[in-house]
């Protein structure tokens, strides 16, 4: 099972702007509501997520409580060359996730 989804446009040319969006699959608990038994249900958020395309980092967050369960998050890349994107994140608990998915770019027609 995936714990994170990438999409982006199908048709990908260098150079031009993209707007990435990513779907990470977390609880976002903020630590302030209660299970079915009244018992306090810890803080775990994500403390950090990174996301590099090849080698060069494009996106770093460092998301509160306030983001909701599931986050979404959105940025803009200008690809240059195919490239491998490699999120990584790591919550409150320790818990590390990473995902990776190929951006193919084709190369801009020269005039």
């Amino acid at each position: 099972m995936n714990l994170a989804r990438i999409n982006w446009p199908e048709r990908i040319v260098a150079g031009e702007v993209v707007k990435v969006r990513l779907l990470v699959q977390h609880p976002m608990d903020t630590g302030y509501l209660q299970d079915l038994l009244g018992k306090m249900v810890p803080r775990n958020v994500i403390r950090q997520l990174t996301c590099k395309l090849g080698t060069r980092e494009v996106f770093r967050v460092e998301p509160s409580s306030g983001i909701a369960a599931n986050p979404l998050f959105e940025f803009f890349v200008r690809p240059t060359e195919t490239a491998e994107m490699h999120v990584e994140w790591v919550d409150d608990r320790g818990s590390r996730g990473d995902f990776k998915q190929t951006m193919t770019v084709i190369p801009a027609a020269t005039s």
